[in-house]
């Protein structure tokens, strides 16, 4: 028989009641959870924002109202002695109000976080989404103003002078940790964040700038001489200095001498030692450009001559002396290159008519050699004052008639070169070529096509015009008397290129002028107007681009000249010629629908 333990009446109560306490409590904890579980746990803020017991809906847009706003207050950034302002949304910084909602949500029954959550508050950190290609951006806008490059030495040589600059240290931002800084800073209250930034020294050192300076003293201190078989030729150090100069290689100003120069400076005596080479050229033959074969040189090559002489530029005078071989001189444009050109087709011909007058042969005639024959490679610029050069008597140019102040014709060298001018852009026009520098003359003279014509002045501006095409261009030109027709040749890109002309406004009449000076010439008036032109390309049948040019002519002073001698003849404008009109600019460009002139001249193209 097996031995029974009995328990009192009075602990069993005892346990029932225990047992009771621990169910009802239980079942509160278990209401609590059931209660709160679908929303944020009681006792939370975020940031100092109560959002407890609320619907995940109710608290994210509670924070998005009021944590969010502030999140988004603009920053203040301080880079050096600039201030910028960024508003954070605006650089990818946001407050991820769902994220924070839901890290204050319950999840999974846990008794003593229940307890916790009835007695106690807790206060979490926003969460902050952050988007990296709009920061990396907005850091970057900040960062471009404000950095530096450094800036290296230079040093520059002339005959004269050794001038040597010392560079600067330059700034950069810290791009990585601004972009820390501004999302850490919007949970924060609002203080200036100060950009860190790094200071960049250039590659080349004060002490290495001095060491080229002196090297370049000892390079033009002493000419060098040059041996070539039995020919001892001398390069003079102004030559040195013209053909010297230095960049930045790596860490160091290294020198380099231009052979060309160098060449040219004592290519008359090595005359007997050399033969001449010769570039390829193109000549017309049956109405198609052809190559006149390049002819290789022989003599001393510009590159084996610059690094001969570089080599001794840091010597003493006893010491400056070189021998360099003779070789082949090759020819900058060589047969095979200049077949590659595409220099196919006629893409325009435009002949300028004008009066006979033996300043305007020698004037216009000068300027045409000058063009002839130049090559237009793509991409580039063709500049009338670069390529006919400045107009002096050294040049080739005799005084003529040009447009003074006010529009009243005076003498001066040069005069004429304008119809040249004129002949070249307007061969460039129908051609196609991009207009990058025209301007008109400031009064029109009848003898050119309103609106289509050009003029120069040296020093004060230009004519210019790019090759836009894939291919080369080349200029012919050819002179009569009375006429200058230019050519251009390329490969073909349109059926053709037409001038659209319209109507005459804005008419303005000549005032008259009374001069009793003795250089006083008596001129008729001329009416001043403003016409646009349109210029159409068309292909495959088809207008493909119009390119409206506005230009505005002036008014001509009529000059009545009160003198007691006889007077001369009144100077006709159809008559003159010139080149350095007073400023009148091609004015803003429009299009619009526009009657053709009285029977403007048609170019061929």
């Amino acid at each position: 028989m097996s031995e029974q333990t009995s328990i009192p009446a009075t602990s069993r109560r005892t346990l029932v009641l225990v047992g009771v306490g621990i169910a009802a409590v239980l079942a509160v904890f278990l209401g609590i959870y059931v209660a709160t579980s679908d929303s944020v746990r009681p006792g939370t803020s975020v940031s100092g924002v109560a959002i407890g017991g609320m619907s995940p809906e109710a608290a994210i847009n509670v924070l998005d109202e009021s944590v969010g706003t502030k999140v988004n207050r603009k920053l203040e950034i301080s880079v050096g002695d600039q201030v910028f302002e960024l508003r954070p949304r605006a650089a990818g910084i946001t407050l991820d109000s769902q994220a924070t909602v839901e890290q204050a949500t319950n999840s999974g029954f846990n008794p003593i976080r229940v307890i916790t959550d009835l007695i106690g508050s807790r206060d979490i950190e926003p969460v902050i989404a952050v988007d990296q290609d709009a920061l990396v951006e907005s850091v970057a806008s900040i960062a471009d103003v404000v950095n530096l490059t450094p800036i290296e030495p230079k040093l520059a040589v002339t005959k004269n002078k050794i001038t040597l600059t010392q560079g600067t240290d330059g700034l950069d931002v810290d791009r990585e940790a601004l972009g820390a800084q501004l999302v850490s800073a919007v949970t924060q209250d609002r203080s200036t964040i100060v950009a860190p930034l790094n200071v960049t020294p250039p590659r080349v050192s004060a002490a290495d700038a001095l060491s080229a300076e002196k090297l370049a003293e000892q390079a033009v201190a002493n000419p060098v001489n040059v041996s070539v078989g039995e020919i001892t030729a001398t390069i003079a150090p102004e030559t040195i200095a013209r053909a010297l100069s230095f960049t930045t290689q790596g860490s160091q100003l290294s020198p380099e001498l231009d052979g060309a120069i160098l060449h040219a400076s004592i290519a008359n005596q090595l005359k007997r030692a050399e033969q001449p080479g010769r570039n390829a050229s193109f000549k017309i033959v049956g109405g198609k450009p052809v190559v006149v074969p390049s002819v290789v040189g022989s003599g001393v090559s510009d590159g084996e001559l610059a690094t001969a002489v570089l080599g001794v530029l840091s010597a003493t005078q006893n010491d400056r002396t070189v021998s360099v071989p003779l070789g082949t001189r090759d020819p900058e444009l060589t047969t095979s290159a200049a077949q590659q050109l595409g220099i196919n087709d006629k893409l325009s011909s435009f002949t300028q008519n004008f009066v006979y007058a033996p300043y305007r042969v020698t004037n216009i005639g000068q300027a045409a050699k000058y063009v002839n024959d130049t090559i237009l490679m793509p991409g580039e610029t063709f500049s009338m004052n670069d390529t006919i050069k400045e107009r002096t008597v050294k040049n080739g140019y005799t005084v003529g008639t040009i447009i003074g102040p006010g529009g009243v014709f005076e003498d001066a060298l040069g005069g004429g070169v304008s119809a040249a001018t004129t002949a070249v852009w307007t061969a460039a026009f129908f051609a196609g070529m991009e207009r990058t520098d025209t301007r008109a003359h400031s009064l029109y003279i009848s003898r050119y096509q309103p609106g289509l014509e050009a003029t120069v002045a040296w020093g004060i501006f230009d004519m210019k015009f790019t090759n836009d095409s894939p291919n080369a261009v080349l200029i012919k030109t050819k002179m009569t008397n009375s006429s200058m027709k230019v050519t251009f040749w390329g490969t073909r890109q349109y059926d053709s290129i037409e001038a659209d002309f319209g109507e005459r406004i804005n008419i303005k009449q000549p005032k008259k002028i009374v001069m009793t000076n003795k250089q006083c010439s008596p001129q008729a008036g001329i009416e001043g107007f403003t016409i646009t032109v349109d210029r159409v390309f068309i292909k495959n049948g088809e207008e493909v681009i119009r390119e409206p040019m506005t230009t505005v002519y002036n008014a001509g002073p009529n000059v009545v000249c009160k003198k007691k001698k006889p007077k001369p003849d009144i100077l006709d404008p159809e008559d003159t010629e010139f080149d350095n009109s007073s400023p009148s600019p091609t004015a803003s460009e429009s299009s619009s629908a526009r009657p053709k002139p009285d029977k403007p001249k048609k170019p061929t193209n």
